[in-house]
């Protein structure tokens, strides 16, 4: 691609939405970057949101985007579920910031815990929160120091490997190993052996491109780890969503600590852990709890009634284990459609991911590790994600996308219409 085609894009993108403009410019002088969410910065400037309906976005320039991100995930139920916003409006007018116990709290564990196969569970505000506390509890548990991460993983703003381990983590002691390679992995979790607390990792690689794990592999990372006894920490806060139990369980495993996020909190902050009784059992309080081992966890928002109430309405109501299992399904279907669109065209763009989550790749083969996604053509890699808003079709700069429960079949189609217009345009 030439750089004259992208410069025209950012330009083009520049000029169809001044007020977006006008906002980010008077933002930078209070916000650093203009926004607090790294995720959202693209050339020249990021959309500024001001209504949502359904699967729909509109912006402060009143153009009208159908939702393919669905907030990294986040958005699972669209823009207008009113069973969740009833739920909390009726609860916040009997309570607000409580100080204490509420009802809420134990329901959503209940359905947790019956939903994931968890022995037990606890609250954070997000899904970062969730594995820092998730490590906590291992590295508690089993006296050991060191944590195994891979390469192209995710799990918070603080416990970020896309290229390694960035210098502003948490100051944790990581082994980094490569995703998908299982020969290199069983190397690392035996030279580390004596030393290994845990293993954390995801079922598919969420801000590294959609790539998902194979099956064979998770399940012999998961019996090495224990093998020398480290716990293995299940990063679902995006992938949960997949069938009726997460995707792990797709993959035949089951992990120690299972870490949960996003979609579950209804548009609310919301973060969990749950798993082994005997592992979560290190925060138990109660006066029959062995005082000396407990770990202290506060948090002001860790029980918060508007996140409680929504979660419950989430995986009660809305989003059941039947519904995930469809949707699931559909996004399958939908992946392949897109797939069939890219086949048409001669432009290297692929597609991967599981189910409803998914990304767009500058690249002939979809992405089998995060070293491939690294290799994208980042100027085509930006063409498409600006040839898509042009056309009305919202996803995000990386090539992320994300069905929600409200899209429609028609929507979708035109999702397809606009991937393959834009794809004609670029190959000329």
């Amino acid at each position: 691609m030439a750089v004259d085609d992208l410069a025209k894009a950012r330009s083009d993108f520049a000029d169809r939405n001044p007020q977006s403009h006008k906002y980010f410019d008077e933002a930078r002088k209070y916000l650093p970057g203009g926004h607090t969410r790294t995720v959202l910065t693209h050339d020249p400037f990021p959309l500024v949101f001001v209504s949502g309906e359904g699967s729909t976005l509109t912006d402060l320039d009143d153009h009208v985007y159908i939702d393919m991100l669905g907030d990294y995930t986040a958005g699972l139920l669209g823009h207008s579920e009113h069973r969740v916003i009833d739920a909390v409006t009726a609860v916040l007018k009997t309570n607000a910031s409580v100080g204490g116990i509420h009802p809420a709290e134990a329901r959503l564990a209940k359905l947790m815990c019956e939903r994931f196969a968890l022995d037990r569970v606890r609250f954070t505000n997000s899904g970062t929160e969730a594995n820092l506390m998730a490590i906590t509890t291992a590295l508690q548990a089993t006296g050991r120091e060191r944590i195994m991460v891979f390469h192209g993983g995710y799990h918070g703003g603080i416990l970020y490997f896309a290229s390694g381990a960035a210098p502003w983590n948490a100051p944790y002691e990581f082994v980094v190993a490569p995703y998908n390679d299982e020969v290199e992995t069983l190397k690392l979790i035996n030279e580390n052996a004596d030393a290994l607390a845990a293993i954390i990792i995801e079922p598919m690689l969420g801000s590294g491109g959609c790539v998902p794990l194979g099956a064979e592999f998770a399940q012999t990372v998961f019996a090495a780890a224990r093998k020398v006894g480290a716990i293995v920490i299940a990063d679902e806060v995006m992938t949960s969503r997949h069938g009726a139990r997460g995707m792990f369980n797709l993959l035949g495993v089951q992990a120690d600590i299972t870490t949960f996020g996003k979609y579950i909190g209804g548009g609310f902050s919301f973060g969990a852990f749950g798993g082994r009784a005997d592992l979560l059992d290190q925060f138990d309080t109660s006066p029959e709890a062995n005082r000396d081992r407990t770990i202290s966890h506060a948090g002001t928002f860790n029980n918060n009634i508007s996140s409680m109430s929504a979660g419950c309405v989430v995986l009660g109501e809305v989003f059941t284990a039947d519904v995930a299992v469809a949707h699931t399904a559909r996004g399958e279907e939908f992946r392949k459609s897109v797939a069939t669109v890219l086949a048409r065209h001669k432009l290297p763009v692929s597609i991967s991911g599981f189910g409803s989550m998914m990304s767009l790749h500058a690249l002939a083969l979809a992405p089998q590790t995060a070293n491939d996604v690294a290799n994208r053509d980042s100027k085509l890699q930006e063409l498409l994600f600006f040839g898509l808003l042009e056309r009305g079709v919202y996803i995000a700069a990386r090539g992320m996308m994300n069905l929600s429960l409200p899209l429609t079949d028609d929507q979708l189609a035109k999702v397809l219409d606009a991937l393959d217009d834009t794809l004609k345009i670029l190959a000329r």
